[in-house]
């Protein structure tokens, strides 16, 4: 795989998106959890989405229940969640693994093409892959690394032509 586009997952509200319908935009991956320490980011992703959507950006959700047990709820359950508590309206997938042997194949090539702070694998929830509007991944960022502080990368990705 050369590039985001090739992967497709299967949206929360059910169906299949390819990520092929947003090439050209800047995208922005983050592994989700609706009971985590981190799940306030939300607040975050949803202002910088609301900010950048306009110019090209777009975040990617994915639920994950791999760390903690920290997203047991049905795909409906987290959609409500997320809508209910933090407003968001950007994109969110089916709740997938993004670590191990049953890890979804685009959290298999973001780990694979990326390196985090020991190793390739994502260790908590809210790890955060920036990709530019050519599909090739930008960024790597820690659970710990809030959404705005991603705003300058974000605006030099979407500055990118």
């Amino acid at each position: 795989m050369s590039n985001i586009y090739q992967f497709e997952a299967e949206l929360l509200e059910g169906g299949t998106q390819s990520l092929s319908e947003y090439q050209g935009k800047v995208i922005l991956i983050v592994n989700t959890a609706s009971k985590c320490g981190f799940t306030p980011q939300f607040h975050g992703l949803e202002a910088v989405y609301e900010k950048y959507k306009d110019q090209g950006l777009v975040v990617l959700g994915f639920p994950c229940n791999q760390f903690g047990g920290q997203d047991p709820g049905t795909n409906e359950e987290i959609g409500a969640f997320c809508q209910r508590n933090y407003g968001v309206s950007f994109p969110m997938f089916a709740k997938v693994d993004v670590k191990g042997p049953e890890s979804h194949a685009i959290f298999r090539y973001l780990t694979r093409e990326t390196k985090g702070f020991i190793n390739r694998n994502i260790k908590w929830n809210f790890t955060k892959f920036l990709i530019g509007r050519d599909g090739q991944i930008l960024g790597r960022y820690a659970p710990t690394t809030k959404p705005e502080s991603l705003e300058a990368d974000i605006e030099k990705a979407l500055a990118s032509a």
